[in-house]
């Protein structure tokens, strides 16, 4: 078979030994390795949710604080927050739990 003379070079490039284990080390890293291409995928998808998550806590942090400053300020707050959240009650007091019904 006689190839132009221009393509020859390029069969012996892509015969060579280092072309070829070059070639297989870069399909062994994104295929077959543990930290392959898809991995890293995971991993970076993974990493984008954590980042969303922990601006969503940093966001909760600066209102927990908040409403923490105004419970403490104010007795009458602290009281009716734990009472309303806690069930709390004064001895001798009876505490009615209102429950809605379901419709099923």
């Amino acid at each position: 078979m006689n190839l132009p003379h221009f393509i020859s070079p390029v069969f012996r490039v892509l015969r060579s030994f280092y072309f070829l284990t070059g070639m297989g080390f870069l399909v062994w890293m994104l295929v077959f390795d543990a930290n392959d291409l898809g991995k890293q995928f995971d991993i970076y998808r993974k990493w984008q949710e954590l980042r969303n998550e922990k601006q969503y806590y940093l966001d909760n942090i600066e209102v927990v604080k908040k409403d923490r400053a105004e419970l403490m300020s104010s007795p009458a707050l602290l009281e009716k927050f734990a009472r309303e959240k806690y069930l709390m009650k004064r001895p001798g007091e009876d505490v009615f739990v209102l429950v809605p019904q379901n419709d099923n």
